[in-house]
């Protein structure tokens, strides 16, 4: 935090008249064991800078202040968009400091200890800024040594990522003397035990750094410095997973391989990381507005209405009652519990086919959105069951068997006169309708407040067989003039597969009659083009996040799986751009369907061969651990 500069500091007015005419001392901003930082402003070019001043008590020492002047040159080459710059290195009489940009903002640790952990996207953006700027100072030979949330400074406004004290924490820190010097909470282990020191100690303290971000919590903590060092020497680094906090999956992966304790089983580089945490990134580029608010809202029965929708049917049942009698009161309100619901999603369906989506385009925007959900409601619910839901479970299996027995007993007392319905089973039967109906709209509302489901019951529904059948009576009732062309990012074979589904569907009745199965075909070969890409990416991730990049033996077969369905996924593509450019033959008079039902023959073929290799998915998995595990197995 910065302090006003006292006139009793004696440091402060002997500093600034040896500065006096160059630089005009504004006030100290933060002082520490590694010296003392001022803003101040530049006379000449009139602009504020920071300026840090190495203790005069080690100043004094000739070998170490030569050693901090070298140090702070060579950091002060450093030219990057997320490094501080240096402007000057200097000293005055017995005074030796250097002079750097002053950034508006707060450190990395201000924020954190004053707002709390980061958010998981916004946390793998620092730390990928974070990376960028280590692997610049790697490639010039320079190791940071000091990598933690006090050197990280975050802009205000621009919210920009810029690291400081390149190189100079060997110099100033208490313990450089003794060979040992960081800060102990953050430091490798290697630099624990004085060990000479690469890129990949660096790697570490970003790892460090990163769970104290995302969790809010030191990685390891003691009653002195010594306690922690031996702590980070001999204890294995706790799973992000295991702080209970919401980050995602693949951002604690990438944290916990930085915190590895022998660095050979750490990232190879820092670019390594950085690129690890722009793929985290990049998994959650946006969706058009569209798809995120089908995923987020319209696509599901949470809204206002569905807690309008049961007063709603109890007021017309009761109208019907008066007019038509018990029976018939109960049979609306049935009817209607049921139709109301498929009617809405009928109606969202049609909202988004007139605006150019698929029910192809649902998934993808379904896996976006529960990603993000997941973190969020692992913090607010966790994963266990919410407090009314067993209840209201139990009460909803209970009433539903009760209506289907009264509701078959009635229809059949309604076919055969010797089967006779007692007024107490219509009761019933009202009863347990009602029971069922408002017990599962309560099952079905504690059910989404668990992070684990939420999301992903309204993806199985979109896109399973009821999703199927919601889009296909949406698109039968929507006039297609009214479904526009949409340009989204879809995958290959989405957009292939669908491009492939319109043009077939506007082959006259009789040519789509002769071409038989080819809608199954073209979504048998979508599915599995999906399924495939999936795992390739799985078996890619395994093998970038293998410290030597997957080259070993022990990743051979790894490779072998991934370029097995990688020449998969690649014959299943082609075979829906054959169909795909048979079709637009077709349309144009110069292909035959003779010709494109061979076609289909091959396709099949290949979609039998997909699912053979997807029927080894247990092995692939097991190809993915058995290397983790050897990485894992202390030596």
């Amino acid at each position: 935090m910065a302090t006003p500069a006292g006139q009793g500091d004696a440091l402060f007015l002997a500093f600034q008249s040896a500065l006096a005419g160059r630089y005009s001392i504004e006030r100290e901003l933060g002082r520490g064991g590694m010296g003392v930082v001022y803003l101040a402003h530049e006379v000449h070019l009139d602009r504020p800078v920071a300026i840090k001043l190495l203790p005069p008590e080690r100043a004094a020492d000739p070998a170490l202040r030569e050693r901090f002047l070298r140090e702070a040159r060579l950091a002060a080459k450093l030219s990057h968009p997320n490094i501080i710059p240096i402007h000057a290195v200097d000293e005055a009489g017995e005074f030796v400091f250097y002079v750097m940009a002053y950034v508006d903002g707060e450190t990395l640790a201000e924020r954190v200890r004053t707002r709390g952990p980061l958010p998981s996207s916004e946390g793998a953006r620092v730390l990928r800024d974070v990376a960028w700027a280590l692997a610049h100072a790697h490639g010039q030979g320079l190791v940071h040594r000091d990598v933690k949330p006090d050197n990280i400074m975050l802009e205000a406004g621009s919210g920009r990522v810029l690291v400081t004290d390149f190189g100079i924490a060997a110099v100033t820190s208490e313990g450089a003397d003794d060979g040992v010097s960081g800060t102990p909470e953050f430091m490798s282990p290697e630099q624990a035990l004085g060990q000479e020191l690469d890129g990949r100690s660096d790697i570490y303290g970003l790892g460090a750094t990163a769970f104290y971000a995302l969790t809010g919590k030191l990685l390891f903590e003691g009653s002195t410095p010594t306690e922690v060092l031996a702590r980070q020497v001999t204890e294995v680094a706790p799973a992000v997973a295991s702080m209970g906090m919401p980050v995602s999956r693949k951002v604690a992966a990438i944290v916990d391989r930085c915190l590895a304790k022998s660095r050979d089983q750490r990232p190879s580089s820092a670019d390594a990381v950085a690129e690890q945490f722009g793929v985290a990134l990049e998994q959650r580029r946006e969706l058009p507005v569209a798809l995120r608010v089908f995923a987020k809202d319209g696509g599901r029965l949470n809204g206002g209405g569905t807690i309008i929708l049961p007063f709603a049917l109890l007021g017309v049942t009761v109208g019907v009652s008066s007019l038509f009698g018990g029976l018939a009161a109960y049979s609306t309100f049935a009817v209607l519990g049921v139709a109301s619901p498929f009617v809405y999603l009928v109606q969202a369906a049609r909202r988004l086919l007139r605006l150019g989506f698929a029910q192809e385009d649902v998934g993808p925007a379904f896996a976006a959105e529960i990603e993000m959900a997941r973190e969020e409601r692992a913090a607010q619910y966790g994963g266990t069951m919410t407090r009314y839901e067993k209840p209201l479970r139990r009460a909803m299996k209970i009433s539903g068997t009760v209506f289907i027995g009264a509701t078959a007993w009635i229809a059949a007392s309604a076919g055969f006169r010797w089967i006779v319905a007692p007024d107490w089973v219509l009761s019933l039967f009202g009863f347990s309708s009602m029971a069922t109906f408002f017990s599962a709209i309560g099952y079905l509302t504690a059910l989404t407040q668990r992070e684990d489901v939420d999301g992903t019951f309204w993806n199985r529904v979109w896109t399973g067989r009821l999703g199927r059948l919601i889009f296909a009576l949406a698109k039968r009732i929507t006039p297609r003039r009214q479904i526009q062309a949409v340009m989204t990012h879809r995958a290959t074979e989405l957009a292939l597969g669908l491009a492939a589904e319109n043009l077939y569907e506007t082959l006259p009745r009789e040519t789509r009659q002769s071409l038989g199965d080819l809608p199954r075909v073209l979504r048998r070969l979508q599915d599995d083009a999906q399924h495939l890409r999936t795992q390739y990416n799985e078996l890619q991730e395994a093998i970038s996040a293998a410290p030597d990049g997957g080259t070993s033996d022990a990743y051979r077969e790894v490779r072998e799986s991934r370029d097995a369905i990688q020449a998969k996924l690649t014959e299943a593509v082609g075979a829906l751009e054959t169909i795909r450019l048979n079709l637009l033959r077709l349309h144009a008079g110069s292909a035959t369907v003779e010709g494109l039902t061979t076609h289909l023959h091959i396709a099949r073929e290949v979609s039998d061969q997909v699912a053979r290799l997807l029927a080894a998915r247990e092995e692939v998995e097991r190809a993915i651990e058995y290397p983790r595990e050897i990485a894992s197995t202390p030596a």
